[in-house]
């Protein structure tokens, strides 16, 4: 990521941040005024927005330093560390919320629709301005995937974090409507369940993608077995072992393999190389690769072999 485009994203996430704590005031008076464990449960939401909005920005402002002696690669996996927290409290949440609506269900409490109503079209609203925000750079990191690159998974958890409070805003909108015209009090817990669904939709997707990425997986869209055809497609390479591909973050592809020259091409080392790289970049997008090139097959290894 450029520096430039890091300082935007960082600008945007403070202008995000200050807008959706105003939501966090505004719904927790509400939830309390109204009476809506709905309305509360999008507070609790919006404050997981919060939380998230700020560890992102701290790991972006983190992943920017550069490598030292003690940390070789930098400090981009901050950003993945920072998605899986998010996704785990994205779950805590959900769970809390059905726990409470159960309560509610249980024991049924008088809603103030009026008030309720208010204060979730004003939290829809300053939702979508901050979806808006931070959707810019999600989008321009859309266009990047279709170019071989994969979007920022510390903003994008960020994003899906907004994007869920919106659709649970609308939820509550929906619920206070319902409720001024049929005065049913259950319509509230069962918002509240369904609120808590959609957190838990958006929690397992950044949660898996972010383990998955710690666990140094193949990133998606690539397969060891097809990047090791391609290799072996390169004129001068009789074989391939030891071939491991994994995201450094969510941005940043590796790539290391052990290449076995075909008889002849000794004297062709740089040049078969240079081909390999090449083909990775152009077919793969993988702009970071360690290669090791032999004349013969070292021990047996692992991880892609013929």
């Amino acid at each position: 990521m450029f520096a430039h485009d890091n300082k935007t994203i960082q600008k945007r996430f403070v202008l995000s941040i200050a807008l959706t704590s105003l939501i966090l005031v505004a719904e927790v008076v509400g939830g309390i005024i109204s009476g809506s464990l709905a309305l509360l449960s999008d507070a609790a939401h919006v404050f997981s927005d919060i939380f998230a909005l700020g560890l992102s920005f701290f790991a972006i402002r983190l992943a920017t330093r550069r490598p030292d002696d003690r940390h070789s690669y930098g400090w981009h996996r901050a950003e993945v560390l920072a998605a899986l927290v998010n996704g785990v409290t994205l779950i805590v949440i959900a769970i809390g919320i059905w726990v409470e609506a159960v309560k509610r269900w249980q024991t049924p409490l008088e809603v103030r629709s009026t008030e309720m109503l208010i204060i979730a079209v004003i939290g829809l609203v300053v939702n979508l301005v901050v979806a808006l925000i931070l959707g810019r750079d999600d989008h321009a990191h859309d266009h990047d995937h279709a170019n071989g690159k994969e979007r920022n998974l510390n903003v994008h958890s960020a994003f899906l974090h907004v994007v869920g409070d919106s659709i649970s805003s609308a939820g509550v909108i929906l619920a206070a409507v319902l409720i001024r015209y049929t005065s049913a009090n259950w319509i509230d817990p069962l918002m509240s369940i369904l609120i808590g669904a959609i957190i838990l939709v958006s929690a397992y997707r950044v949660t898996r993608k972010s383990l998955h990425i710690l666990n140094e997986g193949v990133p998606d869209g690539l397969s060891t077995e097809e990047v090791n055809r391609s290799i072996n497609s390169v004129s001068g390479v009789k074989e391939v072992h030891d071939l491991h591909i994994w995201n450094l973050c969510s941005e940043h592809v590796s790539l290391s393999a052990h290449v076995v020259l075909s008889e002849g091409q000794n004297r062709e080392h740089d040049a078969v190389m240079a081909s390999i790289q090449a083909m990775l970049v152009k077919k793969y997008a993988i702009t970071h690769s360690t290669l090791q090139l032999e004349t013969t097959p070292c021990s047996s290894g692992h991880g892609g072999c013929n």
